[in-house]
């Protein structure tokens, strides 16, 4: 079953339709908005999805709003203190990736303006060779995470059913994977 059925049929009342409509595919502009989704993203890796939609805002609370600058710059005893908050998900290795992370985006951003430059200049790849680049560059990127990732930010293909009511509005917002079609 695909996301949109899902939603349709049985979470149009949960935290995934506002999620579905507003968000999943449509491109992201804003790198901290990029690295937030990258994060919540790592985090859902062995766990729901809805697990992560719920403690959304708690996650954007305890890391800075995703600030690129600011969790670059976390010390270890910042650490230690998203390891004892109950709001996020409280794995030392995706905390820890999480700030990693935050500081190659930083590397990137030198080198490249940004970390949308960076992504967009690598566009188009297949996920394997999407997948071959984040694991190179990031730690906890595995390929779901990868995939789930670039089809949540546009820029591969797949968030919505071509006879969902949303395609066409993410269509509107010219997602990176319109541009490699014929």
């Amino acid at each position: 079953m695909s996301y949109c059925t899902y939603v349709l049929n049985g979470g149009k009342d949960s935290v995934h339709k506002l999620y579905h409509d507003t968000e999943y595919g449509f491109p992201l502009k804003d790198d901290n908005h990029l690295f937030a989704r990258l994060v919540l993203e790592i985090n859902q890796a062995g766990l729901s999805w809805e697990t992560i939609l719920k403690k959304k805002d708690n996650f954007f609370k305890a890391f800075d709003d995703f600030d690129i600058n600011k969790v670059s710059r976390y010390s270890e005893r910042k650490i230690e203190k998203l390891l004892q908050d109950a709001g996020i998900i409280r794995n030392r290795l995706k905390v820890e990736a999480t700030v990693s992370n935050a500081k190659k985006i930083k590397e990137i951003q030198k080198e490249f303006g940004s970390f949308k430059n960076w992504l967009d200049r690598h566009h188009p790849k297949t996920k394997e060779e999407w997948v071959k680049l984040f694991k190179e560059m990031f730690r906890f990127t595995g390929g779901e995470i990868v995939n789930e990732f670039l089809v949540s930010t546009g820029y591969l293909r797949g968030a919505h059913d071509e006879s969902c009511p949303i395609y066409k509005r993410v269509l509107k917002q010219k997602p990176m994977w319109r541009l490699s079609q014929k």
